[in-house]
């Protein structure tokens, strides 16, 4: 994986979509860091960068990166930066690289919900254009049994929130996050569906669980606490999803690499296609990715 970036300091995560952004590291870790899945800042202690490091790692960009058109701001929820810092950083993208257009962020919950809807605008108008925003599931069992900051009702707020100050949203959920029971699975599933309705995002990406060595959701699997979801439970998650998912107008991914059938549908045109495909995937005539292809 190519990272388009200078001054990154340790691991370093950005959505598929922005593989052509420069990254624009603005926090260390994630200010949250504590859901139970995930594996991704556990060896970082949040922080927020000086803004030195900051204007000069945009320098560095201006100088030595011909024609950038796309900034992501990094680590896991760049948008919890105080808002006067964080406008500072836009001003500091519209000053040393005026060619870029897009400007986006992962963002969380807790975050959004520390800024005014003045606030959350002024962003906007600053050049901040979307969100990524980690809803995961839309059951209040499994996001409080995974450590979630908020339940289904304060996402769908804070991501209202952000649409109406004029933000897109891309918005990942995890399939399997309820483990192989199939009546927890059915229930996150089509909660998930329904929450993603009612935010109707721009994006949403439906991603497969993958448990991590050295995150808590490991720990109880080794107590035999959490049982994962089997590919074909992934399948019928996955169909529960989408038969409860309506878009106006966006765009519904499971491409991602832990997936075990990859699919790319335009909502509401795409959505009988899309079940007619994992039904072929379930009745075993069209081939899953195989495991050994499957990463984070």
């Amino acid at each position: 994986m190519t990272l388009f970036g200078h001054d990154l300091e340790g691991q370093v995560i950005r959505p598929p979509a922005e593989a052509d952004s420069i990254l624009l590291q603005v926090t260390l870790g994630c200010s949250h860091n504590r859901c139970a899945f995930c594996p991704a800042y556990k060896g970082k202690r949040f922080a927020i960068k000086p803004h030195a490091r900051i204007r000069a790692a945009l320098a560095h960009a201006a100088a030595t990166m011909p024609e950038p058109r796309r900034v992501f701001l990094c680590d896991g929820d760049a948008l919890i930066v105080p808002q006067e810092r964080l406008e500072a950083v836009l001003d500091d993208i519209r000053a040393l690289l005026p060619q870029v257009t897009r400007v986006a962020a992962y963002a969380n919950a807790k975050a959004i919900a520390r800024k005014t809807d003045a606030e959350l605008s002024r962003l906007r108008a600053l050049g901040l254009g979307t969100l990524y925003l980690g809803l995961e599931s839309g059951s209040d069992a499994v996001l409080s049994a995974m450590n979630k900051w908020g339940d289904a009702a304060e996402h769908l707020r804070q991501a209202a929130r952000a649409r109406a100050a004029g933000l897109k949203l891309a918005v990942t959920v995890l399939l399997g996050l309820a483990g192989a029971d199939p009546r927890a699975a059915e229930a996150h599933a089509r909660a998930t569906g329904r929450a993603l309705t009612q935010m109707d995002p721009e994006q949403a990406a439906a991603l497969a669980l993958m448990v991590v060595p050295g995150t808590p959701l490991h720990e109880r699997m080794q107590r035999g606490e959490f049982s994962p979801q089997t590919d074909a439970g992934l399948l019928q998650e996955l169909r529960w999803l989408l038969e409860e998912t309506t878009l106006s107008r966006g765009l519904f991914f499971s491409n991602h690499a832990s997936n075990p059938l990859r699919l790319q549908l335009r909502l509401p045109r795409d959505k009988a296609r899309g079940l007619s495909e994992i039904d072929a995937a379930l009745r075993g005539e069209t081939g899953l990715v195989p495991h050994a292809y499957r990463r984070l």
